[in-house]
Order: C-alpha cells, then structure tokens, then sequence
C-alpha cells in the first residue's frame, strides 16, 4: 500500500511536494502533540508512548519514501533541490548524517546543565527532563559506545562507494567521448553508474534509519520523547520563517 502511494506520488508530483507535505504535519500536528505531552505536569506514559511512536512511525514513513524514490534514480535525492540553503551544509549523501543522532543522544547524557532558573514552569520541566537522564544504566551507555563504533566502521566504506562511483562515472564519460567524436549518448554511458549511486545512496538511508531505531529501542518512552521532540525541532528548525528571512537578508550576491 505504501509503495502504490508513494508512485502515485512519484508519477504525479516530485519529491519536493512530499516533502514538504511530511515536514508540515511534522510541525503543525505530531511535534505539538508530542510537546504538549511532555509539558504536564504528570506526563500520561500511555498517552505519551502513542505521541513517541507516532512520530517515529513519521520518520519511518520519510525514510521509507526516499527507499522508494531511490529504487529508480537515486540522483536527484543526493542533491536535493528542495533543501533549503540552511539544511545543504549537514546533508551526507542526500539527507542528515546519522551522527546527528547519536550526537543528540549524547548532548542529553553528557547534559550537565540541570540548574534551576526563575521561571517554575521552566524549572518543572527542566528537572523531568534532567530526571529522565540521571543515573541512567550502563548498558545504555554500552549501546551509545556500539551504535557508534558501528558507524565509524560503516560510514567510511559508504563514502569510499561513492567516491568510487564518482570516479567511475568520470572515466565512463572519458572514454565515451573518445569513442563517439560526436553526440555523447550519456544514459548508456553512464546507466551502470547511476545503479551504483543507487545502492550507496540505499545503504546511506537504512543506516539513518537503522540508528534512529536502535536509539528509540534502547530508551525508555520519557527518554525517547525528549530525544525525538529535539531531533524534531532540529529538523522544523531550519524551516523557521524569520532565520530563513536573516538568511536571505544577509546573503551578499556575488559580483
């Protein structure tokens, strides 16, 4: 059902209106629920776990749609137009890179800023979630420390790839002009390639995927509702109106 969605996307509108569309229900309805949870007093755990799945299943459904987009070209998703000028400096291969994740995860553990300050509201919220860090248990430590070493151990063989693939692709087109001496006919040249920048851009996206998910299973549900509340600012973050407008306003045209 979700692939026959997701062509019926693919054939009718590009990835961009997709996006955009995931990134709005992302703002206005899952993030808001999630932080409305989160700022009772005496949070509902149920409630919250429904709020916590909810919105990983959103991340999952995003993940999903780029498997999809990338079974056929994958070109056009490793150079998304439809970033904005502020996300384009932490993409890795189309989208944000994993380390994203752990490093978020370890900007809560390694918190050490749990003062209290004049505002109650503020404080209330800011001892819950000092709370749900505090003392936490060393096998999630160990997890942290093997999604990382994971990473360390992954991430160079996917850039090698598509360093490879590049280089390929360079030598493809060189000896296609030398043989041809007239029109280059890129899509035979270069098809080969294309499957390849495919593939690299697959196992680039699983492994986001696949380290958000060990991260949201080695948490508790108050754990991961923090974690994925500030992984959502971070993503609707770089969509703010008035930051985009500064942005503009500063850009100097060259020439």
């Amino acid at each position: 059902m979700m692939k026959a969605l997701f062509n019926r996307w693919r054939t009718s509108r590009p990835f961009k209106d997709f996006y955009t569309e995931w990134m709005t229900t992302l703002k206005s309805t899952l993030l808001p629920l999630l932080s409305r949870s989160l700022s009772s007093p005496s949070p509902d755990l149920l409630i919250l776990s429904t709020h916590v799945d909810l919105l990983h299943s959103h991340f999952r459904s995003y993940f999903t749609a780029l498997d999809l987009a990338a079974t056929s070209d994958a070109t056009h998703l490793l150079f998304p137009d439809w970033r904005n000028p502020l996300e384009k400096p932490f993409l890795w291969l189309g989208d944000f890179h994993p380390y994203i994740f752990t490093n978020l995860l370890r900007s809560f553990l390694e918190d050490e800023d749990c003062d209290a300050n004049d505002d109650g509201q503020a404080v209330e919220f800011l001892d819950k979630a000092c709370n749900a860090w505090r003392n936490v248990d060393c096998s999630l430590w160990h997890n942290v420390e093997q999604m990382e070493r994971g990473l360390r151990l992954m991430i160079p063989s996917i850039v090698a790839r598509h360093r490879d693939a590049q280089a390929a692709l360079v030598d493809k087109l060189a000896v296609g002009w030398s043989r041809e001496r007239g029109e280059l006919k890129v899509g035979e040249v270069v098809g080969d390639v294309v499957e390849e920048l495919s593939r690299v851009f697959l196992d680039a996206n699983r492994l986001r995927r696949s380290v958000l998910g060990d991260i949201i299973g080695a948490l508790n549900v108050l754990q991961a509702a923090l974690f994925l509340e500030r992984l959502a600012q971070f993503y609707v973050g770089f969509w703010d109106v008035k930051l985009l407008a500064e942005f503009k306003k500063s850009h100097l045209p060259l020439g």
